[in-house]
């Protein structure tokens, strides 16, 4: 399998640090508003990562931290008059939920930031005994120039970080180039050697990360947007505390743009996931994600989520069989030809081609082809079952019938019950009316051998 590592560069043979198993590392969510199109991206892939390398028999670890002590945070508790605390545990709620909606997996781990704070402040010492920081007033400042590395992930030289770096009013650097690993903050902060205060960003994810993967991990991911300062950062103060190579591949995924604007909430150019989903299904923004290869840009546009929802749709829609959960899948020409995709670094687009074709073939009622194209399907995370309605649908689909019929119902099992006797009677007019109500709100109703199943189109 080949990986492309950011650090050089270059497509690299994945070798793990430990024979069948790999530690995988994610930079989480800020937890103070809707996660938007950008976070899905990033996290549908890393996804995708994760089951891949599960589905070809690693033994994955996967951390996925949650940054719940941060400026944004705090202004946002300070603007509404709640607590940090009360901002970041809403949030993250409803970033679980817009998560679960899009179908991603959950980490193997998933720590919190104001959970960890013993094991950054015990980095922060670490670095200060060794040299490479120093504290300035309840601030500790990691010292950039005392690592001779540092510029190397983002390819930028040092001496062009230093032309544009500047000392903010208030910080009591030894050199612009310097960053914050602690701050002082008396109003928020946490008890430390330095006097009250709270962690810099860039050492939370390098103490989470040794905590709970080691001090060397394999794979570190997460947007090209985090690669400077984020990662460049996390580099040196965890190579420099730790002694040794902090990670092995570096992986980033391209931005989600909008009339060639990366999407972010800083632009005010951001759809929330949760407003995408009202429109679209989690199958059409996975299928819209993965088309692209993770590493280029995706253009935003009405025009690209409308193809993906049909091709959505015809992968969901494949003339279902039985799932035959005892074929060896393995010994197929068509996991070869995906896993080929796959390993040539997560070629998504080729490996959705072999998902297509096996839905062709599922509806010229081929032997096994809906079997290979479920299980093949759900390492891209596609969701095959059809969703049941919410009550809110349910609601919406009585509405529209009784409207049609001209009269009231109840329930939706006295709207079948009503059907099923026109069939008996062939009154075809009723029975027309129901579906063509039902269908303008998205509802089908599939009569199989256990009766009438209703699901979303």
């Amino acid at each position: 399998m080949q990986l492309f590592n950011t650090y050089s560069g270059k497509l690299e043979e994945f070798k793990p640090i430990e024979e069948g198993k790999v530690k995988m590392y994610v930079c989480g969510p800020t937890v103070y508003d809707y996660a938007h199109l950008g976070h899905a991206r990033c996290y549908i892939t890393w996804d995708v990562l994760y089951r891949y390398l599960k589905f070809i028999g690693y033994d994955v670890t996967y951390c996925r931290n949650v940054t719940d002590v941060d400026d944004k945070i705090l202004k946002k508790a300070e603007k509404e008059g709640k607590t940090p605390s009360e901002v970041s545990q809403y949030w993250y709620k409803q970033f679980t939920n817009s998560m679960n909606k899009l179908n991603n997996l959950p980490p193997d781990i998933e720590p919190f930031a104001t959970k960890t704070l013993g094991e950054m402040i015990s980095m922060v010492k670490d670095l200060i005994e060794k040299g490479y920081a120093y504290e300035a007033n309840g601030d500790v400042y990691f010292r950039v120039k005392k690592f001779g590395r540092y510029g190397s992930l983002s390819g930028q030289p040092i001496d062009q970080l230093e032309s544009g770096a500047r000392i903010a009013v208030g910080e009591q650097k030894e050199d612009p180039l310097d960053f914050a690993l602690w701050k002082k903050d008396e109003k928020f902060g946490y008890n430390s050697p330095w006097g009250v205060g709270r962690p810099g960003w860039h050492i939370e994810c390098s103490a989470m990360s040794r905590k709970y993967l080691g001090r060397t991990i394999d794979i570190h991911a997460g947007g090209a947007d985090l690669i400077f300062p984020h990662h460049e950062n996390e580099i040196a103060q965890s190579e420099c505390a730790n002694g040794c190579k902090f990670v092995n591949y570096w992986l980033h995924n391209g931005f989600v743009t909008i009339n060639k604007e990366k999407m972010s909430k800083s632009l005010g150019n951001f759809l929330t996931i949760d407003d995408m989903l009202k429109n679209y299904d989690a199958n059409t923004l996975r299928l819209f994600i993965l088309t692209n290869h993770y590493r280029m840009p995706v253009e935003f546009s009405d025009e690209a989520l409308t193809a993906a929802q049909a091709g959505a749709k015809r992968l969901t829609n494949a003339k279902r069989t039985q799932i035959d959960d005892s074929l060896d899948i393995s010994s197929t020409p068509e996991y070869k030809a995906f896993c080929d995709a796959m390993n040539e670094d997560l070629n998504t687009s080729k490996a959705l081609a072999v998902l297509f074709d096996l839905t062709t073939r599922a509806n010229k009622d081929e032997k096994d082809a809906y079997t290979i194209l479920y299980k093949l399907g759900t390492v891209l995370g596609f969701k095959f079952e059809k969703e049941g309605l919410s009550e809110e649908d349910t609601n919406n689909a009585i509405k529209v019938v009784s409207e049609a019929l001209g009269q009231s119902f109840s329930s939706m099992e006295d709207i079948l019950s009503l059907r099923k006797q026109a069939r008996a009677d062939k009154n075809w007019d009723v029975a027309d009316k129901i579906r063509v109500a039902l269908d303008s709100v998205g509802v089908i109703l599939k009569d199989t051998t256990d009766g009438t199943k209703v699901e979303l189109k």
